[in-house]
């Protein structure tokens, strides 16, 4: 025989609904805040990352910019080292210098190209073309040995001199030495707190 639910029983189910229901909200509520901590310290991380990447960024630029302006100074220097010393260097091989000038600039007589020429030594019958690399490499060279071949396009007045060049560097790649020399070009190399030319005594420069 089915026994007969009484108001007790309907109000106790009924209870028992509300309780299990205030517990799953509870439980839905902490999931919700669980999930929204997590989501803030997602997006804190997010931005601290974010700050981290521009300050590495501004960084790498502002290290860039150093190497840059040390890469030019270094230039300077080298050619501060160079230039004193070229008067001394082809005088001894023949070469009476007049002058030596630095960042020689020019346009081609049809004002279709330029040329930059880091020291211009020259005499009244005599004109040396210096390139000078803190690193002197093989593709420096042959771009040294086509300005030297064009530098009469550039200079009209020089048209009577003889031509030379010149390569020099602080560190210079292996076999890079001669084969500038092979190529007929002076080599000037360090020597201690100065430089001196690698090439022999029985070294004959090519003319253009």
């Amino acid at each position: 025989m089915t026994q007969a639910v009484t108001f007790d029983d309907v109000w106790k189910m009924f209870q028992e609904m509300v309780r299990e229901n205030r517990e799953r909200s509870a439980e839905t509520d902490r999931k919700f805040q669980e999930t929204n901590r997590k989501v803030q310290e997602t997006n804190q991380q997010i931005k601290e990352v974010s700050a981290q990447m521009r300050e590495t960024d501004r960084k790498v630029k502002e290290v860039s910019q150093q190497v840059g302006n040390l890469g030019s100074r270094w230039g300077e220097f080298v050619e501060g080292i160079v230039a004193p010393a070229c008067e001394t260097l082809f005088a001894e091989r023949g070469i009476p210098v007049h002058r030596v000038s630095h960042r020689v600039k020019a346009r081609s007589l049809d004002d279709s190209r330029r040329m930059e020429i880091d020291l211009l030594v020259n005499n009244t019958d005599c004109v040396v073309l210096v390139e000078v690399k803190s690193r002197l490499t093989t593709e420096d060279v042959r771009d040294h040995l086509k300005r030297v071949r064009e530098f009469k396009e550039f200079y009209e007045g020089e048209g009577g001199a003889r031509v030379m060049g010149a390569v020099a560097g602080i560190l210079i790649d292996k076999d890079v030495d001669k084969f500038a020399m092979n190529e007929g070009l002076f080599v000037i190399v360090q020597s201690g707190d100065s430089v001196k030319l690698a090439n022999d005594g029985k070294f004959v420069p090519r003319t253009w």
